[in-house]
């Protein structure tokens, strides 16, 4: 028997509310369920009873855990016992939860089944059991468990266990216990020392953030014969750390756990991971509390803990009960000294040792390949940085967790990316301290230039005028300074807009070229006024001029985000670009223009000194040339003409028709032929040929009346008749 088991049991089973702490290992699942089981034996708690013991875990896999070991003890006893936990199906679920009289749950899907189903009620509970209650805080379960609570009979026994005690867990003590009893773990006679197992030795090394995925893989290859948990900030980073190192065939069994995979797979890789004798697991702080992974090795962690509790839980996972087990903790250099401070107030001694450099890898090529082959390792990498940028950013300890001192860049080159991608909420951080350096530093320069004038003013050089402008300028000064101070503490929308400072590139050079107390100032004696200093005078193109200097001095982080998208668009860029030069090339391949003037003399020796002659005989060329064009432009317009003319003809011809066919009998008809009306109709009927369609405006031809019409008719009856009597 643990010591936390002996001096909780004699508690609890007196029906004593009992808030123990002890290290990780050390027994208190029986410790909470050695009472549960005798407690309702006792009371002879039947089917008929309903509910009588309630254990909450924070975790799937820890509830899946304290079920088993449930199981296991009280396989003697005829209670029903059931398990509650979120991924399972919910209408099998309600359908026992009316037998139960042991139930282990999470909280969300407990008071899921608490609002919905019909006939779930624990009015009879004897025995509440929170496990790992500080950790259900952590993750966001306090309201869940309120509400549950609230379910909860008052008359009642619980119990509270966890490895560490934290104020919010002692608030919900004063909650839902009653008169409680504090029992903690004594080492040495001190009470509550020894938060970390005996057996466990620990070790942190300082890495650089771009090097430990090498120090990690060097650690794998070196550990072939070792069980070791590896735990990361998020499960972007499991699952590519798990994806990475699969490609790079390690030589031992890896697999990664995270909270967004399905509740099957965690529960196969649990097991999996529970029953292997040499393998690496990758998880996230699912895996940091209450699971009991048999004979571990080693604890990794990648990634610095939020705070030492977390630290406290991860460590836990090894060096179990008797066993032994070491720890390893790797730090970045910003990371080292807050880390070991915060370690040392908890109580917890970790000695540093240094990584030789034969045993780091060298991943990044290999990274870079499978990025550039995979689009899918290079969006899991993209997705790997961020979510590591963002669990460092929402760190409340800022003395250990330091964004700005990270090497993100070289971070993101050993992920295989060849850039670091784009964080939205640190590029609004660092121009919102761009924009404050920006307004201190325009404050502090005008107050420097009073100050500068003001001794220039006592020297007596000055005339009248710029003494009154120099106390103008000091007035302005005052006066902003003394808005600054009365500026509200509540600024809204509209006072953020009116605030907003121009960042286009010459915004501040013509803020110093302007001067906006001109309109007080009386310019009539000024006869000569200047109105540009050092501009461009045309034999000085090799001095650089004052604003070329302005402009290559002007950062680019003064650029507003949409001066810069627009200088990257082409379209946008075309206005500021002269137009294009045609240009003709000859047949040795030169480029010449379009329209190339030839040189005087040159073309006075090619005419033998007769120019006007030969501007006449150009001329001449040039009319017999459009001579002949307009012969052959005259022949082709006729051409078409006449061709326009053909089509038309032949659309007449077809609507009106060529009339009946007539045809000699064979000689072995009987004297009957049958005249084809059908035939007229046969270029109708036929859908390959195309149907022409008279236009209903259409005047009837002048070549065609009736009469003659009439006279065909009669005609073609007088035909037939004859063929009918055989005379024709």
């Amino acid at each position: 028997m643990t010591d936390i088991q002996a001096k909780s049991l004699p508690m609890s089973l007196k029906g004593r509310d009992v808030l123990g702490a002890a290290r990780t290992g050390s027994g208190k699942t029986l410790s909470f369920l050695i009472p549960v089981l005798e407690i309702l034996h006792r009371r002879k708690w039947g089917p008929q009873d309903g509910l009588g013991a309630l254990v909450i875990s924070p975790t799937r896999e820890l509830a899946i855990q304290i079920f088993d070991v449930l199981c296991a003890i009280g396989g003697y006893h005829s209670f029903s016992a059931g398990l509650v936990i979120g991924g399972k199906n919910l209408k099998d679920e309600r359908d026992r939860l009316s037998r139960m009289n042991i139930l282990v749950a999470t909280p969300g899907r407990l008071l899921q089944h608490l609002d919905q189903t019909v006939g779930f009620e624990c009015d009879n509970l004897q025995i509440l059991v929170l496990d790992e209650a500080d950790r259900i805080l952590d993750m966001g379960f306090s309201k869940s468990l309120n509400a549950i609570v609230g379910h909860l009979p008052k008359e009642r026994q619980t119990l509270l266990f966890s490895a560490t005690q934290t104020d919010s867990v002692q608030q919900l003590a004063r909650l839902s216990l009653r008169d409680p009893v504090f029992v903690g773990v004594t080492e040495d006679g001190v009470e509550g020392s020894g938060v970390t197992p005996k057996n466990l030795e620990q070790h942190y090394a300082v890495c650089p953030l771009d090097r430990k995925l090498d120090a990690l893989f060097g650690f794998i290859k070196t550990h072939l014969q070792s069980k070791a948990l590896v735990f990361m900030s998020s499960c972007k980073q499991v699952r590519f750390v798990f994806e990475t190192f699969c490609k790079l065939h390690p030589g031992i069994p890896l697999m990664h756990l995270h909270g967004k995979q399905k509740q099957t797979k965690r529960l196969d890789i649990f097991q999996k991971f529970a029953s292997s004798k040499h393998a690496f697991l990758f998880a996230t702080d699912v895996a940091a509390r209450g699971l009991d992974f048999p004979a571990v090795d080693w604890v990794l962690q990648l990634d610095a803990p939020e705070d030492a509790d977390t630290y406290v839980h991860r460590v836990g996972r090894t060096a179990r009960y008797e066993r032994k087990g070491q720890s390893l903790l790797f730090l970045c250099p910003s990371e080292e000294e807050g880390m070991v401070a915060a370690l040392k107030d908890k109580g917890i001694v970790i000695q540093p040792i240094k990584i030789k450099e034969s045993k780091l890898a060298s991943l990044e090529n290999s990274l870079q390949k499978f990025a550039f082959e995979e689009p899918d390792i290079k969006y899991l990498a993209q997705r790997a940085f961020i979510s590591y940028v963002k669990s460092v950013y929402l760190q409340k300890d800022k003395s250990i967790f330091q964004l700005d001192k990270l090497p993100l860049d070289a971070y993101a080159a050993a992920l295989g990316l060849p850039g670091a991608p784009k964080v939205k909420f640190i590029d609004q951080a660092m121009a919102k301290k761009r924009k404050n350096e920006s307004r201190q530093a325009q404050l502090a320069a005008a107050q420097a230039d009073v100050e500068a004038d003001s001794v220039e003013s006592g020297s007596g050089s000055e005339s009248d005028d710029e003494r009154q402008d120099i106390t103008t300028v000091g007035r302005s000064t005052e006066a902003n300074a003394q808005d600054t101070k009365a500026t509200p503490s509540v600024r809204t929308k509209y006072d953020r807009m009116f605030e907003r400072k121009n960042q286009g590139i010459l915004s501040e050079h013509y803020a110093k070229l302007i001067d906006h107390e001109d309109n007080d100032v009386d310019q009539d004696d000024d006869f000569i006024t200047l109105k540009r200093a050092d501009h461009d005078l045309p034999g000085d193109e090799a001095r650089p001029t004052q604003q070329s200097t302005l402009l290559n001095k002007v950062d680019h982080e003064d650029i507003s985000q949409r001066k810069l998208k627009i200088g990257q668009s082409k379209r946008a860029m075309l206005k500021y670009k002269s137009g294009g030069t045609k240009l003709v090339f000859d047949d040795e391949g030169g480029a010449h223009p379009l329209y190339e003037m030839q040189d005087d003399t040159a073309f006075q020796q090619e005419a033998g000194g007769d120019v006007i002659g030969a501007g006449k005989l150009y001329a001449d060329q040039v009319r017999t040339k459009m001579r002949d064009e307009d012969v052959l432009d005259k022949q082709e317009a006729r051409d078409k003409k006449k061709e326009k003319k053909r089509k038309r003809k032949a659309q007449e011809q077809e609507a009106q028709g060529a009339g009946a066919t007539v045809l000699a009998p064979d000689a072995d008809d009987d004297g009957y032929i049958s005249p084809d009306f059908g035939s007229l109709l046969s270029d109708a009927d036929d859908d390959d040929s195309p149907v022409y369609r008279p236009n209903k405006k259409a005047k009837p031809r002048p070549n065609a009346p009736e009469a003659s019409k009439r006279l065909l008719v009669e005609d073609e009856e007088t035909i037939a008749l004859k063929m009918l009597r055989g005379e024709v």
